[in-house]
């Protein structure tokens, strides 16, 4: 159900002004968090007709450009670049520890030795990172993005609990433990939800054919892995291309214009007014209406 009403979301946003403003405009004030960016908001106000800061399509910044909103001009700032380059940063950080710990798996034991030393960091790590861009990740509705956030915190839970009470006591890393009692999987899984959701958010927002795949994927090797119905060779193959579209999917992400990556600045700031100036903006932008 999260996961649907994700997609509702997205495709409210995506399209382009209704014809009565009033339908959108009330489908927004129902409720302060139905179209609200997952991202902090640090506005007070909307500022019209503004000389502003905004993006050219290699994501830096050029002076002028202001983009039109749902609810009135907005630009690119550089708080926002920021933000979005931490969020890009901490995909990358997930994808190159996922790498890093998944590819013992095909590597002679000779070569991957001091990796298998290192797998637990290589987890607390690509977590962190994965953390850092579920904070940061901009999703219109709150409830989303608190769901997504939550399976982290509850995979971050569950693996600290099987690596101090099973993996520990067994003198294994928490990833091999993992890999030896498929049943672990209930208690480190949110967290690889957690990452499906992004990637689930990623491909419908943009279209990515690499997130899109990477929504089932991961499920399904998880799964399989849980269940004890796949080979060792389809977990395999499932995890090169886990592998090889994570990457993809991190480095592409910094081809994206920065304002991609930021949503419809208007509808985070129109959430962010008291009702009564939510009121008198409707007001302003209906009679803006009118006049053309």
């Amino acid at each position: 159900m999260a996961l649907q009403g994700l997609s509702t979301a997205a495709v409210a946003v995506s399209v382009g002004p209704p014809s009565l403003l009033r339908a959108r405009v009330y489908s927004v004030t129902s409720s302060t968090s139905r179209l609200c960016c997952g991202g902090r908001t640090r506005y007070s106000g909307i500022r019209f007709g503004c000389k502003a800061v905004g993006e050219n399509q290699q994501g830096s910044l050029d002076d002028n450009v202001v983009y039109n909103g749902i609810y009135g001009p907005w630009s690119v700032d550089s708080s926002d670049v920021r933000e979005v380059i931490l969020y890009r940063s901490g995909l990358v950080t997930a994808a190159a520890s996922f790498v890093m710990a998944a590819s013992t798996a095909y590597l002679p034991d000779n070569l991957s030795d001091i990796l298998k030393q290192n797998l637990d960091f290589f987890y607390i790590l690509g977590s962190g990172g994965l953390g850092l861009s579920l904070f940061l990740i901009h999703i219109y509705v709150t409830e989303i993005k608190r769901t997504i956030q939550a399976f982290w915190g509850l995979g971050v839970l569950g693996s600290a609990a099987t690596y101090i009470a099973l993996a520990q006591p067994a003198n294994k890393t928490l990833v091999q433990y993992v890999v030896d009692h498929p049943s672990a999987v209930w208690l480190v899984g949110p967290l690889f939800a957690a990452l499906t959701g992004l990637v689930f958010k990623e491909g419908l927002c943009y279209g990515k054919l690499e997130a899109g795949a990477l929504t089932f994927i991961i499920p399904i090797l998880l799964l399989g892995h849980l269940s004890g119905l796949m080979d060792d060779g389809a977990k395999l193959t499932l995890l090169a291309l886990w592998m090889g579209l994570f990457v993809i999917f991190a480095g592409r992400k910094f081809t994206q214009p920065i304002k991609d990556d930021i949503g419809d600045k208007s509808v985070f700031v129109f959430n962010s007014l008291r009702d009564d100036e939510k009121t008198a903006l409707i007001k302003k932008l209906e009679q803006q209406k009118t006049q053309y």
